[in-house]
This record gives C-alpha cells, structure tokens and sequence, in this order.
C-alpha cells in the first residue's frame, strides 16, 4: 500500500484560491499519477478537479490540508507546496516541474 504524505500549504496570495490559481493547481497537479486532494475548513477535494477547489472557498491566509498518495507522491507534494508558497506565480527561472 502506498504511503500517504500530509502536510499543510497556505494560500499566500492576496485573493485566495479563485479560479486562476485553482487552474494552476489543477495543471501541475494533473501531470502527476499520485491522488492529491486538498482539504479546508471540514472539506476534502481531488486537486485535479477546478469545481472541487473552488468549491473550498478558501480565502487568503487559508491553511490547507494536502494529501497526496501514489508512486509519484513526494515529488508532487514537492511541486505543489513550492507552488502555494510561491503565491501560485513563481517568478521567472522559478517555474515548478515534476
């Protein structure tokens, strides 16, 4: 059985996760096997859904659970951590790969 990592990411915009974070989310998240999920505020959602993120309705400064299991789950948990603390728009020369 695949182990599971969890840990907490923070939404460090200044909008909170609306849709063009969630989209860059949902398209990182999408290029790995692993299933991610994101939780908030007693919610559980898939990371490769836009609907399901924002459906969180998490707000700037929002601490989310991340759960990821599957072959590739550390280096996805790797990409989408660097993603969310770099305010879903790293800078150039920065840009987050699997």
């Amino acid at each position: 059985m695949a182990r599971e990592i969890r840990t907490t990411v923070t939404v460090c915009n200044d909008k909170g996760l609306h849709l063009k974070p969630a989209q860059k989310v949902v398209n990182l998240a999408s290029r790995f096997a692993a299933d991610i999920k994101l939780g908030w505020d007693g919610q559980l959602v898939e990371a490769k859904s836009t609907l399901g993120l924002l459906a969180l309705g998490a707000g700037p400064g929002s601490e989310l659970e991340l759960r990821v299991r599957g072959e590739d789950a550390e280096a996805a948990a790797a990409a989408l951590a660097a993603l969310f603390a770099a305010g879903f728009d790293p800078a150039p020369g920065e840009e987050v790969s699997p």
